[in-house]
């Protein structure tokens, strides 16, 4: 009789071993599937990844005017001001402002405005993006159920909206393509 094994404890090699090790990755590898679904179900859904970031063609925008696009279920404002608009932004004083925030801080290009069109009070959708809306005080934005106020830069002037409207993440891809998110 020939012993593979060498020394007194060691059992020699035998089928039984071979089979446990198979048996032992085939369990392995089939749990493995098994989860996979359950693992990949927790990636966000394809309507979420489509939601977080919206690309937006800006060239038929003229001076002055003002376009809505919605960007993860929520308007975003994006103005092309004129000369005017972006001068009285940039000179007025962070002093008189209930949320200090200088225009250059809002805006990649001073001609863009993208804010989130959304009253930082209670939610609402202010008014000011068609020219025969009204547009408050300070020709930006108004939002009627509570009387808040906003410049051209998106900044909460007058009301009880606590905070300016926000500037969601962007960033311009070339001169005439805008991606949000």
């Amino acid at each position: 009789m020939t012993d593979h094994a060498s020394g007194p404890d060691e059992q020699p090699e035998s089928r039984r071993d071979f089979l446990y090790l198979t048996a032992g990755l085939f369990t392995g590898a089939g749990a493995a599937l098994a989860l996979w679904p359950f693992i990949h179900s927790m990636n966000p859904s394809a309507d979420v990844l489509a939601l977080s970031t919206t690309e937006v063609d800006i060239s038929p925008v003229e001076v002055g005017q003002s376009i809505t696009v919605i960007w993860q279920k929520k308007p975003v404002f994006i103005r092309r001001r004129t000369a005017e608009e972006i001068e009285v932004a940039e000179q007025e004083p962070l002093a008189d402002l209930p949320d200090p925030e200088s225009d250059a801080d809002r805006v990649i290009k001073p001609e863009w405005l993208v804010v989130v069109g959304v009253c930082t009070h209670l939610g609402c959708i202010p008014l000011g993006q068609k020219p025969s809306e009204v547009r408050g005080e300070w020709d930006g934005w108004f939002c009627p159920c509570h009387g808040s106020h906003y410049d051209t830069s998106g900044r909460i002037r007058k009301g009880p909206a606590p905070t300016n409207l926000p500037v969601p993440k962007y960033e311009f891809v070339d001169d005439t393509t805008l991606l949000i998110g």
